[in-house]
């Protein structure tokens, strides 16, 4: 399943470049991530790296998922905050909330044949 594929790339990224994943989410068309990254890391090469290496894996284990000539996985943009406003349980609790809300759509969405 690609959703299983996303997750484990994303671990397997991040563990490369020694960033903690606090919480997570994979959800059908967007993902949620609260992670911890060395000082020495800009957040948005580290976002480069992740879109551009997990959009190569992914396009590797499921090339049906573009074409020849539009092979983009993500989205141009992102999100990001960091979680000096609030604090971490919050986050996790807005995380959570969000793959409880996805897993709902996706069961409504779902028509058997």
């Amino acid at each position: 399943m690609v959703k299983d594929d996303v997750r484990d790339i994303i671990k397997t990224l991040c563990s490369y470049k020694k960033v903690e994943i606090i919480a997570g989410a994979v959800c059908a068309d967007h993902v949620h991530l609260c992670v911890s990254i060395p000082p020495k890391r800009s957040i948005s090469d580290f976002v480069g790296y992740l879109k551009g290496k997990s959009a190569l894996m992914i396009f590797g284990k499921h090339p049906e998922l573009g074409s020849k000539w539009d092979r983009s996985f993500w989205a141009r943009g992102y999100y990001v905050a960091t979680v000096g406003n609030v604090n971490e349980e919050t986050v996790k609790e807005y995380i959570r909330r969000q793959t409880e809300e996805s897993m709902n759509e996706e069961k409504k969405s779902y028509r058997p044949l």
